[in-house]
Order: structure tokens, then sequence, then C-alpha cells
């Protein structure tokens, strides 16, 4: 699968923006997906993850009630709606997807995962 992020931006501290992960193939359905973010001198940091059902999701405590993972796999796309954002926030913002054949579990280590989006920039300002 490919996977292309999209709807980063810039936003003042306090907004929202929602980031978009559209994936090719026809399996897409089957994938465990999941939401990382960089910033620049640091490693890449888990944020969210999602089962392939879409049943089953998890959070870092950093972004937990303020960040909204949900997948749609009729249109072969993740969210990441991202809610009272604060500059701390700002980074490269990655998808990714691994795929364990329709498992309910979902994967939070960079590692666990085997394809990438080529990233999106958000940036919150103060």
């Amino acid at each position: 699968v490919q996977l292309q992020a999209s709807g980063g931006g810039l936003v003042q501290a306090g907004g929202s923006l929602r980031l978009s992960c559209a994936a090719s193939g026809r399996t897409f359905s089957s994938y465990a997906m999941g939401w990382f973010r960089q910033a620049p001198g640091k490693e890449r940091d888990f944020l969210a993850a999602i089962s392939w059902s879409g049943g089953s999701t998890y959070y870092a405590d950093s972004v937990k009630g303020r960040f909204t993972i949900s997948k749609d796999n009729a249109k072969n796309t993740v969210y990441l709606q991202m809610n009272s954002l604060k500059p701390e926030d700002t980074a490269v913002y990655y998808c990714a997807a691994v795929n364990k054949g329709y498992s309910s579990y979902y994967y939070t280590t960079p590692q666990a995962y085997d394809c990438w989006g080529q990233g999106t920039l958000v940036t919150v300002s103060s």
C-alpha cells in the first residue's frame, strides 16, 4: 500500500486541524494504522494507533483527549483530528500502515510499521 498524507498547515494555538492519509491498494481495510510526528532534532514519536476495523484505538498521553484517530475503509483513508493545538505540537506528521491480516491489535512503535506516508508539516503559532 502507498500512503499520501495531507492536511497540515499553520494554525494558531488553540485551533484545530484534520490530517488525512489516503491509501492506495485493495487491501487497505486489513491494515492497522498509526500516526507519528517528528520535530526538528528529535526522534519520531508515536501519537495514535487504530486497528484494521477501527474498533480499537490507543493514544499517547501527550495527545489523549485532544487528538482523535479514525479510519474509513470505504474511502481508504485514516484521519487524525487535532484539537486544542499547542506550539509544542509543531512537527512533521507521518501516517503509517501495517498489514496483520485483520488482527484486532494496534501498534505503537515505528518498527511495527512497514509503510509510511511522506509527512505533512503542522506549525502551531503562539
